[in-house]
């Protein structure tokens, strides 16, 4: 049986025309894992943000935009190259949304005779919008072009000791030069994916602590796995109590999203006396518009507006080597050597 690699990410336009920025857009808003509504009024919705967003987001995207492309493809496919100098079958890459398409991707895999292929989302955390709509679309397109393809999703490994290892290592340099607090800012999602997510029914958001109390909802709660993350880095690291929090990013319409808000807390900590913040976002493995822009830029501008005097985001996990070990024993574990 010949078995190949699939690396999945979230996607970026294919450049900062506003043209583009506006179909990634459409297809990722489109999404009824992104904005779960029916059709028409999701169309509705969508048809009103695309009216002033994609110039707005295109120049954005500008500030962050490298020569050789969006940061995200650009590292995503320096991964994929180095994780394939690692192991002797072919690995490809993809985007859930425009470029490099899943289908091109699974089209090559098919094309290269592999019957058996890891697929390994690139969301540590599990959420309706990211993890399962990257696995769901995977497993779509590989029954329509490739049905003799046989499929094995790697889980989310918020926890996984690699990846958590990986992470303390790459934020080292700057923990060690000292800090009076730590946020960890996740990406944000609805509130009520969380409900829809929740296979009892009853329990995130319905009870006290919810996450810190045992259920089969948190093999699929994202705010749960977060918080499970955040808590083993810190025990790895040493961080000490009181001196980290976890927000949530990247809010879009009206609706509750999960709180606290950063954008809110940035603004607040000065005047809890907190002077020199480092941020990290641990829902991205890839440094990309969220991390750049939105904290960096714009999140660094709200914490020294509000008088803070120091400002540090500590980059993703892009191409750091024990982040590549990982996924090369991501692969080897599942038999992907």
């Amino acid at each position: 049986m010949s078995k190949g690699i699939l690396l999945v990410n979230l996607g970026s336009p294919d450049s900062t025309a506003v043209g583009d920025v506006r179909r990634y857009l459409n297809e990722f808003l489109m999404d009824g894992r992104v904005i779960d509504t029916p059709w028409l009024p999701r169309r509705f919705i969508v048809g009103l943000i695309l009216i002033n967003r994609p110039k707005e987001s295109a120049h954005a995207y500008e500030k962050i935009w490298l020569p050789e492309g969006s940061p995200l493809v650009v590292t995503s496919r320096k991964v994929q190259k180095k994780l394939a100098a690692r192991v002797s079958v072919p690995v490809e890459l993809a985007m859930r949304y425009q470029n490099p398409s899943i289908e091109n991707a699974i089209g090559k895999l098919r094309d290269a005779k592999v019957d058996e292929l890891l697929v390994i989302p690139l969301f540590p955390h599990y959420a309706m919008s990211s993890y399962e709509s990257a696995a769901e679309r995977v497993k779509y397109v590989a029954a329509k072009i490739a049905p003799q393809m046989k499929l094995v999703i790697q889980p989310p490994f918020f926890d996984a000791p690699d990846y958590i290892s990986a992470l303390v290592a790459s934020a080292k340099t700057q923990l060690d030069a000292g800090y009076d607090h730590l946020l960890f800012s996740f990406h944000g999602i609805p509130e009520r994916h969380l409900r829809k997510s929740d296979p009892t029914g009853c329990h995130c958001l319905a009870k006290e602590n919810c996450c810190a109390v045992p259920s089969p909802a948190h093999a699929t709660c994202y705010r749960a796995q977060c918080f499970k993350t955040v808590a083993a880095f810190v025990k790895l690291a040493g961080i000490p109590a009181g001196k980290y929090s976890v927000s949530f990013q990247s809010r879009l319409g009206k609706d509750p999203w999960l709180k606290p808000y950063t954008d809110f807390e940035l603004a607040e900590f000065p005047k809890r006396g907190i002077q020199k913040l480092l941020v990290m976002c641990p829902a991205f493995v890839a440094d990309c518009l969220e991390t750049i822009e939105e904290i960096d830029m714009r999140g660094r501008e709200t914490f020294l507006s509000a008088g803070g005097k120091e400002f540090a985001q500590i980059p993703c996990l892009n191409e750091h080597p024990l982040w590549l070990d990982t996924l090369e024993k991501m692969a080897r574990s599942q038999g992907y050597n």
